[in-house]
């Protein structure tokens, strides 16, 4: 073979092989996450997830570019949780984000090793989540959305809005191992401010006329909605069934008090949803999560619908209008 040949044969191997070269660095850059939400994928990319995507960002990880996110939704049951987490391992995905309680216990019995970071659950500790809040379980932590006497507060502007409040339903998922903490924060809350308490929950969404039609019968003059990735896909339902039977609905969501309800007051989601974006990146970079403690909201919004006081006949004084963080009018 003459010399010229041979370096044009070598020269235009390699440079064959360079895509190849080229596409093997490129999938090793990639990084792959797991999230295991009890919401629903019609509803996706929810207002939190798109913070969480977007901050992200911000930090370095695009989706499809140089993240893969594996996205998995239980659609408000808890029974495919487990098999849901086990299909996250098997894709062997670097770090596990879930939202709220139950699929975080499912992806804490499903992984010892693969760090889990978890978004809005409502109290680690009573769940079992974490033993300790500063210095977590050693593959999980994150960001809980429960504050000190957070339901208590909700209830008080509640009855702020509503002087004679003597009696209030409660409407929440069934399922939510969270959002019964939440019942027992408001019942206790109830207490404290003499109010009545009676419990409206659901396990599917058939069940919402029933659910109000009762708070109606228990003559309740309020229905609180106890918030979850559930919940939050049945806003337009909810509101619209408590505008039918003329009921004043308190919520934790912004959307709730958008939609119609009158007020929402609680955590801001969207800011612990970027919080845990965070936490990812910090594992991504080689962090343990033995080494980030749980946080806790440390942000809250309260939203005021004028519109649907006004149409309910409900008077707001100027002070408890001068407090919200946005009117609805």
């Amino acid at each position: 073979m003459r010399r010229r040949e041979f370096i044009m044969l070598v020269g235009g191997s390699a440079v064959a092989a360079l895509p190849q070269i080229a596409l093997g660095q490129q999938q090793s850059s990639i990084r792959r996450i797991g999230v295991l939400s009890q919401g629903s994928i019609h509803n996706h990319p929810t207002p939190e997830f798109r913070a969480f995507l977007e901050r992200l960002g911000e930090l370095g990880w695009t989706e499809n570019q140089n993240l893969l996110i594996e996205w998995r939704f239980s659609e408000g049951s808890d029974v495919p949780l487990a098999r849901l987490a086990a299909e996250l391992i098997a894709k062997n995905v670097e770090v596990i984000v879930t939202t709220p309680t139950q699929p975080t216990i499912a992806a804490k019995q499903a992984t010892s090793t693969i760090p889990i970071i978890f978004v809005q659950v409502a109290d680690p500790l009573v769940s079992g989540i974490v033993a300790n809040l500063a210095r977590p379980d050693a593959n999980v932590t994150g960001m809980s959305s429960l504050a000190p006497d957070i339901a208590g507060k909700r209830l008080a502007l509640l009855k702020e809005a509503l002087p004679t409040l003597k009696r209030v339903s409660v409407l929440w998922n069934r399922p939510s191992k969270g959002s019964a903490f939440v019942l027992e924060e408001i019942t206790a809350a109830g207490r404290s401010l003499n109010i009545e308490v009676q419990d409206i929950g659901v396990s599917e969404a058939t069940e919402f006329d029933r659910a109000f039609d009762a708070a109606v019968s228990n003559k309740s003059q309020a229905v609180v909605v106890v918030d979850d990735p559930v919940m939050q896909g049945h806003v337009d339902a909810v509101t619209r069934i408590a505008a039918a039977r003329k009921l004043p609905l308190a919520s934790q969501y912004p959307q709730y008090a958008v939609d119609g309800g009158l007020i929402a007051y609680g955590a801001n989601l969207q800011s612990l949803h970027r919080r845990g974006a965070e936490y990812v990146d910090r594992i991504l970079r080689g962090d343990k999560p033995a080494n980030l403690p749980v946080e806790q909201a440390d942000k809250f919004t309260f939203v005021l619908n004028l519109k649907t006081a006004k149409a309910l006949d409900i008077e707001i004084s100027p002070e408890l209008l001068a407090r919200a963080d946005e009117v609805i009018e």
